[in-house]
């Protein structure tokens, strides 16, 4: 008997800037939330309740509907120890889970590397959005990245005998300084793999069929090419992408801006949810929503400033949804130079994706052994 299991799949958007925890899943009960947050906070009227000390911004709306429907985890004080305020290291370490030094290899190109040791599939990962992400690169690690969908390609509509041509030209223009063979073997490897990948990626669009209206946003965008490459079926087991770069980063504006980053974002992971089920896609899904660090407790009078301590959300037909963790003490004593303390490390967080999702060794992907969550 032919079995129709489908293999799980993890996609993951990257919440780029530091996303404000205190003022996305608000602590409204405590009255130090309020002494610290003068000016940049979300009033108790206002807040989406989950119980009686915790809620939901009001704009999570469609995010709140997740987890009122069982779909949705809340990850709370995620970090990792002696945090870093740089952007530039804190995503770094976020990606390559080595906080105490600078790591050569991306989690998530490790994952991929143990799931396809031959490369054989050259859209096992995929990235929606500019440049690749440090998390998906690996040496010898095919991955491709994708502006838009609807017009991605690399030479594509040509014959093979074009190509052959082209990758002729390109041998000729760099033998001189590599060697013919050299650059031979690698067009053969990589220029070949990203021409393959091309093609079959360029298909997702055709394939595709839905009643879902996403938003008109670069989120809501990658979100709905996620789903169409996951339901056009090429094996991809890693899909990523990125909210704009920085706009989380909200030093100033900040009760306008938040809003609206996170109106948009709720959203769109709704629609990606609800296209997902509408194609019968959903049952092998699962979404992990993450950002570098936290926001400092105090308010600067605008906006907040760089801190620790902060939120992750897990989506998916899977997922137990549900509060996992305390929420970080406000309490001044209790404070790390002013910032939120961790209390549940990143890479157990990682690891229970990976061993309890996608069924690998999380050990040496993550750098060792963390304890792991019960959402899954």
């Amino acid at each position: 008997m032919t079995s129709t299991k489908k293999d799980p799949v993890l996609a993951v958007l990257q919440l780029s800037g530091g996303n404000d925890a205190l003022n996305t899943i608000v602590p409204y009960a405590d009255p130090l939330y309020s002494d610290n947050r003068p000016s940049v906070r979300v009033s108790e009227d206002q807040v989406l309740k989950i119980d009686d000390h915790i809620g939901f911004n009001p704009a999570l709306g469609p995010i709140k509907d997740l987890f009122d429907q069982g779909k949705l985890a809340i990850i709370l004080g995620v970090g990792y120890p002696n945090p870093n305020r740089s952007h530039f290291r804190s995503m770094d370490i976020w990606h390559t889970c080595e906080p105490e030094k600078v790591g050569s290899e991306g989690w998530l190109g490790r994952a991929i590397r143990d799931l396809d040791p031959q490369g054989e599939n050259v859209l096992t990962g995929v990235n929606f959005g500019r440049g690749l992400p440090r998390s998906l690169a690996a040496p010898g690690v095919p991955v491709a990245s994708v502006g838009n969908l609807e017009t991605y390609g690399v030479l594509t509509g040509i014959d093979d005998d074009q190509r052959d041509e082209a990758l002729d030209i390109f041998s000729r223009m760099y033998s001189p300084a590599m060697g013919r063979g050299q650059v031979m073997d690698y067009l053969s490897h990589t220029g070949m793999d990203a021409l393959k990948g091309a093609d079959i990626l360029s298909t997702a669009p055709e394939k595709y069929s839905s009643t879902i209206e996403y938003g008109n946003d670069s989120v809501a965008q990658y979100m709905r090419n996620i789903a169409q490459t996951h339901i056009a079926g090429f094996g991809t087991r890693f899909l990523y992408t990125t909210a704009p770069y920085n706009s989380f980063d909200t030093h100033a504006g900040q009760m306008v801006g938040h809003s609206a980053l996170w109106g948009q974002v709720s959203a769109a992971v709704r629609d990606f949810q609800a296209d997902l089920v509408e194609n019968n896609a959903a049952d092998n899904m699962t979404l992990l929503v993450f950002t570098e660090f936290g926001r400092r407790v105090h308010d600067n009078g605008s906006g907040t400033d760089h801190g620790s301590g902060g939120i992750a959300f897990v989506v998916g037909e899977n997922v137990k949804g549900g509060v996992y963790g305390e929420y970080p003490s406000l309490e001044e004593s209790k404070l790390l130079e002013g910032d939120l303390h961790f209390n549940n490390d990143f890479r157990g967080l990682y690891s229970t994706l990976l061993e309890k999702w996608i069924g690998i060794d999380a050990k040496p992907i993550v750098g060792g052994e963390f304890e792991q969550m019960a959402f899954l």
